[in-house]
C-alpha cells in the first residue's frame, strides 16, 4: 500500500523527498506527490514530516 501526501497540510518543506530511497517524491506545484507506482512503502518519509500529512492510501 503507497503512501500518499495529504495536500492540504503538505507546507512544501521538502523533507520527505531525500529520505525516498525510490525517489518517488516530487514536487508538483506548492505541495510534494507520491508516486503509487513506485512508493515501496517503507514509511522514511512519514518519519521526517514535520506536518505529518503523509499517511497509508
Amino acid at each position: 500500500m503507497a503512501y500518499v501526501i495529504n495536500k492540504e497540510e503538505c507546507v512544501n518543506c521538502g523533507a520527505c523527498e531525500p529520505e525516498c530511497p525510490v525517489e518517488a517524491i516530487s514536487e508538483q506545484g506548492d505541495v510534494r506527490v507520491i508516486d503509487p507506482d513506485l512508493c515501496t512503502s517503507c514509511g522514511a518519509c512519514v518519519e521526517v514530516c514535520p506536518t505529518d500529512c503523509i499517511i497509508a492510501d
